[in-house]
């Protein structure tokens, strides 16, 4: 790694601040969390390579791309996360592929996994023959879960359910515990280098997405986005209502914006604890109601109130 080299000062250009230029990041890590993570590296300045699988067609000499599931899951994702990324292929399990991989490997700083540890001894990759081998190497290992659950299986929506972040039925809308561990894996790759530029030796990191799952679900667990909670539905100025035309989300939380909307509605507001009371709420949902979404983004914009309007779907 060249721990030398200038980098450029940043002038609030999102495009002039690359605290990663001149570190070179190869990825072994398909579906979501570690090309989202390396899709991140490459933005703060990267040099960003990806080794993935032979697809079968491949493999049977069809020509065609690698086998990351996620170009059946979702192209679009795929190939946004993917873009400017330098995507090679092989079979680690054959003599040809593990001397390809340990190539790219001599000329990496950062090497980001999602296999499981398991399946990284069985391709002599765990830490110890890594470090022997390529002793300025960093590994980012982004696992389900941390330590000695790290090789049982699992994917976002259990590690959601693990963390208290499923209710109902009904699917999160996000994949919360993949993208959250993406930020900790790329998170993880600058502290892997901050920590080996001192040290002139490669570092591990174990990213699990159950603790990034869990990381998210703090807020739930303090009470804070419980029903009864501030930002959980009982203060009146941080909630949902139905408007004239669709919906609206309300975020006047601090005292100063809970005011301008209680004055909006014509509502008493004595003090921020008002917003708690049943006549508050009842109120800031019949005055929000009689609303259009045009009128309430008016609204937000003459009284400097939160909020965002969303009209129904025809």
């Amino acid at each position: 790694m060249n721990t030398h080299q200038n980098h450029p000062q940043t002038d609030g250009d999102p495009q002039s601040f690359a605290p990663l230029q001149g570190v070179r990041v190869l990825s072994l890590a398909l579906n979501l969390p570690g090309p989202a993570a390396l899709w991140r590296c490459a933005g703060m300045g990267a040099q960003c390579r990806k080794l993935e699988p032979l697809s079968s067609a491949s493999k049977d000499g069809g020509g065609g791309g690698g086998a990351d599931p996620m170009q059946l899951y979702c192209p679009q994702a795929y190939g946004q996360m993917h873009e400017g990324i330098n995507v090679l292929q092989a079979d680690l399990k054959t003599e040809a592929g593990q001397a390809s991989l340990h190539a790219q490997l001599a000329q990496t700083d950062v090497l980001l996994t999602s296999f499981r540890p398991s399946a990284l001894k069985k391709l002599g990759m765990d830490w110890a023959v890594l470090q022997q081998r390529h002793p300025r190497l960093s590994l980012v290992r982004v696992v389900g879960s941390e330590g000695a659950l790290a090789d049982v299986p699992g994917h976002d929506l259990t590690y959601q359910a693990e963390a208290g972040l499923v209710h109902s039925t009904q699917l999160p809308p996000s994949l919360f515990a993949d993208m959250a561990g993406a930020l900790m894996a790329s998170e993880a790759v600058l502290q892997a280098v901050l920590v080996s530029s001192r040290s002139g030796r490669g570092v591990f990191r174990e990213v699990g997405l159950a603790q990034a799952a869990q990381w998210l679900a703090l807020p739930w667990h303090w009470g804070l986005t419980q029903p009864k909670g501030d930002v959980g539905g009982g203060h009146a100025g941080y909630r949902i209502y139905p408007c004239a035309d669709g919906m609206v989300a309300v975020a006047a939380l601090e005292p100063h914006f809970a005011q301008r909307l209680c004055e909006a509605a014509e509502l008493p507001f004595t003090h921020p604890s008002d917003m708690r009371k049943p006549e508050i709420h009842t109120g800031v949902a019949q005055f929000l109601a009689a609303l259009s979404c045009k009128q309430l983004m008016q609204l937000a914009q003459e009284r400097d109130i939160p909020l965002h309007a969303l009209p129904s779907a025809h």
